[in-house]
């Protein structure tokens, strides 16, 4: 069977079901494809298969059914996938991942439409599960990406609304762990993949600078790996000033609560980035692993310090043009591309645009 372009829908679908089951950041991402439709076809029931650490994240919008992967379970979690959507055919699915593991969760779903990513950006046989494609777009970013299955089908949607929720259980905790009106920058150091991450030292030397300079309070979050809590401790240990580290205490509910409440967040490219991202704040990203434009925090992008294409011509001797959109430079050495002065600009920068 051909897969086709997808056409915009004449009327809004009875049932539709999202596949989209990781990463944290990814699923942030989709968020805006869900608000669209949910604003748009109010009476379209709604689910959402998700992985189960993402699930703690997505389970605090409402009016959505969620079905969950397990995907440490192996065959045993898509048996348990296809049990749970037994009997059931959606109008749509919309699959906005295109790793073999979501294919697979995929193909549990049954529907009379399946959309998915363009051949150009898809991976791993996606097009063979799918019915339908979104429009090829070069060079686009990923949340713009995520955007374009709401298009196809037929919505409005041009700019991503996110109005994620944050309960007030997760405000009170973050108003009792950071009490007051000082400024707050949160460093969440780590990403899902260690050589994204950038040195202790270097954080360090930010957060002595934003105490001293900027007079703002230091957190650090985290989960709890024992790569995180390390980095947690080598960037206490190498700072003059202290710091509340959170690493590994949190739960992603509390953490969203300390996303909107600090002033400004200092990541590499994570989840945590796109969350605060969602939630309005200043993003001081750090890439080199991964092309900015592509992923990086979407309304923060000049606040971003890329050095991905100066990683592509030193570790693939390639101009950044000319390597694969979303290619990923994880290498050993490539965040240390990163100078510390320049994080202390885009500090500066962030900060001037503060309310007083």
């Amino acid at each position: 069977m051909s897969v086709k372009t997808m056409e915009p829908l004449s009327s809004a679908p009875d049932s539709l079901c999202i596949v989209r089951l990781s990463a944290l950041g990814d699923v942030t991402h989709a968020v805006p494809v869900l608000r669209a439709i949910q604003r748009q076809w109010p009476a379209t029931r709604i689910t959402w298969v998700c992985a189960v650490v993402e699930h703690r994240l997505l389970s605090l919008i409402d009016g959505i059914r969620f079905v969950t992967l397990d995907k440490k379970a192996g065959w045993r979690g898509y048996r348990e996938l296809r049990r749970q959507l037994r009997g059931e055919k959606f109008d749509i699915m919309v699959q906005m991942q295109t790793s073999a593991r979501a294919n697979l969760a995929g193909a549990c779903v049954r529907a009379r439409i399946k959309l998915g990513w363009d051949k150009a950006r898809a991976r791993d046989l996606h097009h063979l599960f799918m019915t339908h494609v979104i429009p090829p777009a070069a060079k686009q970013h990923q949340v713009q990406g995520h955007l374009a299955f709401a298009r196809a089908l037929g919505l409005d949607a041009d700019e991503p609304v996110w109005d994620f929720p944050v309960t007030e259980a997760s405000r009170q905790h973050a108003a009792e762990r950071l009490p007051g009106e000082q400024r707050t920058l949160l460093i969440s150091p780590c990403s899902s993949h260690v050589h994204r991450n950038w040195l202790a030292d270097r954080y360090a030397a930010v957060a002595d600078y934003a105490v001293a300079t900027h007079g703002m309070r230091i957190v650090l979050t985290g989960g709890p790996s024992e790569i995180e809590k390390h980095m947690g401790r080598d960037i206490e240990t190498a700072m003059q000033n202290n710091a509340d580290n959170l690493v590994g205490q949190l739960t992603l509910e509390q953490l969203m609560g300390l996303l909107e409440r600090a002033d400004v967040v200092l990541s590499p490219d994570s989840g945590p980035a796109h969350m605060a991202n969602a939630l309005g704040k200043p993003v001081i990203g750090l890439h080199a692993c991964t092309w900015s434009i592509r992923g990086g925090p979407y309304h923060s992008l000049d606040l971003c310090i890329d050095k991905f294409p100066q990683a592509a011509r030193q570790f693939r001797n390639k101009a950044p043009e000319e390597i694969r959109w979303g290619t990923k430079i994880e290498e050993p050495g490539v965040m240390a591309l990163i100078e510390v002065d320049e994080v202390i600009n885009r500090l500066d920068e962030a900060v001037s645009r503060l309310p007083r």
